[in-house]
C-alpha cells in the first residue's frame, strides 16, 4: 500500500475532515471497509500528511495488540487447582 505514495513535503499538512477520515481509516484496519473505501483511503494517503501518520499509527497499535494479546493454554492441573480453590472459598 505504501508503494508510490508521495513525500511527506509532497502531501497537504492540515486535514479538511479530519474526524471523518479518521473513522474511515480505523474501519479500514478493522476490516469493515468495502473495496471503494480502499480505495479512497489511498487517495487520501498520497495526498494527506495527518490521515497518512494516523494510518500508521494504528496500524502498528493494532500489530502489535494482536501479536500480544495472545490466548495461552493454561495446564489443566492449574486450572483444577484454581477451581478447587474457588469451591473452598464459597
Amino acid at each position: 500500500m505504501d508503494k508510490n505514495l508521495n513525500t511527506s513535503s509532497e502531501r497537504k499538512q492540515n486535514c479538511s475532515d479530519e474526524n471523518k477520515c479518521f473513522e474511515l481509516l480505523e474501519s479500514i484496519l478493522d476490516g469493515e471497509g468495502a473495496v471503494d473505501s480502499k480505495e479512497m483511503l489511498n487517495e487520501k494517503l498520497a495526498k494527506c500528511q495527518p490521515c497518512f501518520e494516523h494510518y500508521h499509527l494504528e496500524k502498528v497499535i493494532k500489530e502489535i495488540l494482536q501479536n500480544k494479546c495472545t490466548k495461552h493454554m493454561v495446564p489443566s492441573e492449574l486450572a483444577a487447582t484454581i477451581r478447587q480453590k474457588i469451591q473452598e472459598l464459597k
